[in-house]
């Protein structure tokens, strides 16, 4: 059971950085102008958070099915990881819509 945990977290991780890391290429894209592969990047940062909160759904669906998850400090940075994420995403697409006005501010 162990095991089945830390693959859980493990996976928890990996999708949550996924979806932070790709999030950051779409506001660098978008910083020199290129919106087409900033919303790209957008939806793909979309897509990995969107697998990371399945994972975290089905944690919480198999706890309230009484199977309990042994908390870990891993477990808690699973859960840091995913949070940071979505916070950043959130930001990500303020900054994204702020260089789209200053672009079109600029070709006017």
């Amino acid at each position: 059971m162990e095991n089945e945990n830390m693959l859980v977290f493990m996976e928890l991780i990996m999708h949550s950085g996924n979806g932070k890391s790709d999030a950051f290429e779409a506001i660098q894209f978008a910083k020199n102008g290129d919106f087409e592969q900033a919303d790209a990047m957008l939806a793909s940062a979309k897509k990995s958070l969107i697998e990371a909160h399945h994972v975290q759904t089905n944690m919480l669906t198999e706890e309230a099915r009484g199977s309990k998850t042994e908390m870990t400090l891993l477990g808690v940075h699973s859960q840091d990881h995913l949070m940071t994420a979505m916070t950043f995403m959130d930001l990500a697409v303020e900054m994204i819509d702020m260089y789209k006005k200053m672009y079109q501010q600029k070709n006017i």
